[in-house]
């Protein structure tokens, strides 16, 4: 499994973000969790939320979505700096 691209997190929430890639291009999903302990020690992860969790996911997914506007930007301006150099080496 691949690395993910960013993490956002607000106390047990946390959004992860996935850079996809493939002939037809690039393209960015998130993955919305909640952790959770079960029992005493063991550490579960969730992606169900509750009424107190929804209104902070929202933020984070908010955040993830500005994120990820912005990298698509910069993978935009990078893709276009190399067709500029590729087309110079004609």
């Amino acid at each position: 499994m691949s690395s993910p691209a960013h993490k956002l997190r607000i106390g047990v929430l946390q959004a992860t973000i996935w850079r996809n890639t493939n002939d037809k291009g690039t393209w960015y999903s998130v993955t919305p969790q909640r952790s959770y302990k079960q029992g005493d020690e063991t550490w579960k992860e969730t992606d169900s939320l509750g009424f107190d969790d929804i209104l902070a996911m929202a933020k984070l997914l908010d955040q993830a979505h500005t994120w990820i506007f912005k990298q698509m930007q910069a993978d935009a301006k990078s893709r276009k700096a190399r067709e500029e150099a590729n087309s110079g080496e004609e």
